[in-house]
């Protein structure tokens, strides 16, 4: 036992005692509470970042010095409960039980402390080392709330304290607190969780049968509780930490079946048992909150309500998502142009350097072209076109998810989801989608059913990322919008692009439903959906996750990816069979399959060397259809329509380019992402053929359809 404690405390989390004396302080909370900024604002700089292991979930844990003692505080997973219904409850209450924190710091919102008493109460029947840390008072106040923290320190039998970390308010009586209880000053008395008088003979049976075997700092009364409640991942995480199968004590099996059937008898089964028990602490998390909370005004959160009443409401909650989409799309659009040209004629002067550099060396041309034409200009136009616009949608989407806004979204979509057997929770995975689709699929993991989270992963491409975004723009200017000029021609073009990407929302719906009713059959599963007050952003913190977290992690995959790729799309180009390039035969022989789609082999060549990367596309298609053996782009848009319409292009061209730019394939760097997340090759290729699939059945559909009604 001592050993998987210290396998968990040092061998998985890099967690390294300097000394004996230090303590390890578990830091838990709902959501959206500030509980990370309780974290850091203690541990400073001091602090260290991975994943648990096993688990696609960020750990975080850091040195804090208080009374010259050092505090390890590591900081679990956001999570609503304990319940252990997805991977973050289940990795906050396997080290609860089973890392021995010398304390558990649960902390909770004073703006909405009953819905966070909820988690309080579920961690006090875990374990009796907890310090309630009652944070955001400030808002409170302003809220006209006012908090007794004794009388719900008493309620409670554990120490309470109020913070208002951003301000680092309160942080001092709340380490106070820590380190009477880490050092055994303060032995508290939690309130005692009593259930009807069916449940608790059950539990007494069980709870008789575990005593003599569980270890003393396990709470027998809880593990009883959880057996009976059919805690599956539980049992495994005891019997790790025990180091046998208790299914094959039978003294206990025997207790367990009779408790069951105890159950069973007056109707419990294990659903019923578990909504009991946690009707039970709801009830109690309300009883407390009438007893410790008072209002200076009778509406306290009249604002949000009124707010809400227009975002959230059906006439109005879709038109307003959509209108502020399109703002968040213009404003990528029109502000990513000038920093992206700026980046291109940087990078790209470095490339002439490099080729002035290579010719001074008398090096080989074809040395040259691979590393610099080839893998060189790759990377640059990957940075020069990715790196702006995601620069300025994902702190944009921070934006919205610190002000409030986001849950909304969600709560908006629930009903379209849920009738797609899906969850409402995929809407805001789908938002980070439109800025990286890997980034959309490591958003999945709010999902806590398996399979609404496969149905998230595989439909998250079918809305299109910021690489997609210059195709469509591109397209869409030249083709449908560049008849107008000035700012109108900015405006239609964020109109055509909003309807085209409510199109992908709507097919994105439409394969969930496909999905939910063949390979991943099952019922919308239920999950509570946290309408947070609206507050004001932390401009830092949105910049530096944003940048940091977002936008640099998914740049970093997809240089790593991009480069491999201009090695091959040069030799393609550069190397001949006869007297034609590996390019031009490969385009000959997907020609007359792109005619039946509205396209050419050479746009279908060039989608799937952008495999690496969509923003490529475009330079890929112009160095084909210019046969320069190299990827360049032209200095106007007027140009490469010239180009385009020289090669073939019309109407229904731009369109189906327009169909399977939004229905394709995803890039190389979301298919590594998939299958990380996955660890599955077989769902990895799934989400690899599904939109391929739908895109090409979309754009057959529309060209038949066009030449049924003799438009072309």
């Amino acid at each position: 036992m001592e050993v998987y404690v210290l396998d968990i405390l040092e061998k998985e989390l890099q967690i390294k005692k300097t000394s004996p004396e230090d303590k390890i302080i578990a830091l838990a909370g709902n959501p959206n509470v500030g509980k990370s900024t309780v974290f850091n604002n203690l541990t400073g700089l001091k602090q260290h970042t991975g994943n648990w292991p096993g688990k696609t979930v960020t750990n975080a844990h850091g040195n804090y010095i208080y009374k010259d003692k050092n505090y390890i505080l590591v900081d679990l997973p956001g999570t609503y409960s304990l319940m252990a219904n997805s991977i973050e409850e289940e990795v906050a209450r396997d080290f609860i039980c089973f890392g021995n924190p010398n304390a558990t710091v649960v902390v909770v919102d004073a703006t909405c402390l009953e819905r966070n008493l909820n988690l309080v109460l579920q961690t006090i029947e875990m374990t009796s080392n907890v310090v309630v840390c009652v944070n955001l008072m400030d808002e409170a106040h302003k809220k006209g709330i006012s908090i007794n923290l004794e009388r719900l320190s008493n309620c409670l039998g554990v120490p309470v304290v109020g913070t208002t970390a951003l301000k680092n308010k309160g942080l001092d009586t709340l380490m106070e607190s820590v380190h009477e209880l880490a050092y055994n000053k303060v032995v508290p008395k939690p309130i005692s969780i009593i259930y009807d008088d069916t449940i608790e003979k059950a539990i007494d049976i069980v709870k008789s049968a575990l005593s003599p075997i569980l270890p003393h700092n396990m709470n027998s009364r809880w593990v009883a509780i959880k057996l009976l409640d059919g805690e599956n991942t539980l049992l495994n995480s005891i019997n790790k930490y025990l180091g046998f199968d208790l299914y094959k004590d039978l003294k206990l099996m025997d207790k367990l079946s009779q408790a069951k059937e105890l159950l069973r008898k007056e109707g419990i089964d294990s659903l019923t048992f578990r909504d009991r028990t946690i009707t039970h602490l709801v009830t109690m998390a309300e009883d407390i909150s009438r007893d410790v909370i008072s209002f200076e005004h009778g509406n306290y959160n009249n604002f949000d309500r009124k707010l809400d009443k227009y975002i959230t409401s059906k006439k109005f909650g879709i038109p307003l998502m959509v209108l502020l989409l399109g703002i968040v799309f213009w404003i990528t659009i029109t502000g990513a142009n000038y920093p992206s040209e700026m980046l291109a004629t940087g990078l790209f002067w470095i490339q002439d350097r490099l080729t002035d550099f290579f010719i001074k060396i008398g090096a080989p041309s074809w040395v040259h072209g691979v590393l610099v034409s080839g893998i060189y200009g790759t990377l640059a136009w990957v940075v020069s076109v990715m790196l702006p616009p995601m620069a300025i949608f994902f702190p944009m989407f921070t934006f919205l998810e610190d002000l409030g806004y986001l849950p909304r979204v969600a709560f908006n979509l629930d009903n379209y989801f849920k009738k797609s057997s899906a969850c409402g929770k995929q809407a805001l995975t789908m938002c980070m989608g439109f800025g990286c689709n890997a980034a959309g699929v490591i958003g999945c993991r709010i999902i806590d059913s398996p399979r609404e989270r496969l149905i998230a992963i595989i439909t998250n491409s079918f809305v299109p990322c910021n690489g997609r975004f210059p195709i469509l723009i591109a397209v869409i200017t030249m083709f449908f919008t560049g008849y107008f000029t000035g700012p109108f021609q900015s405006f239609m073009s964020t109109l055509v692009l909003t309807g085209v990407i409510v199109l992908s929302v709507m097919m994105t719906l439409f394969i969930s439903k496909v999905l939910s009713k063949t390979i991943l059959k099952g019922m919308p599963s239920t999950f509570t959906l946290e309408l947070p007050p609206y507050r004001k952003p932390q401009l830092g913190k949105v910049i530096v996750h944003s940048i940091f977290d977002r936008t640099l992690f998914v740049l970093g995959r997809a240089v790593v990816v991009a480069a491999p790729a201009g090695l091959v799309i040069w030799i393609m180009a550069n190397i001949n069979i006869g007297n034609t390039s590996i390019l031009s035969h490969c385009a000959n022989f997907f020609d007359p399959f792109a005619k039946l789609i509205g396209m050419d082999g050479y746009i279908i060549m060039a989608f799937i060397l952008g495999f690496p990367a969509n923003e490529i596309v475009i330079p890929i298609l112009i160095m084909s259809y210019m046969a320069t053996g190299s990827m360049l782009e032209l200095d106007s848009l007027n140009q490469l329509k010239s180009l385009l319409i020289d090669n073939g292009w019309t109407w229904v061209t731009a369109i189906s380019v327009m169909l399977f730019t939004l229905f394709h394939w995803p890039c190389a760097t979301t298919c590594l992402t998939i299958r990380k997340e996955t660890q599955s090759k077989k769902w990895t290729l799934i989400s690899l053929f599904a939109p391929t699939i739908v895109g090409i059945v979309v754009c057959f559909i529309f060209v038949s359809t066009i030449k049924i009604i003799g438009l072309v």
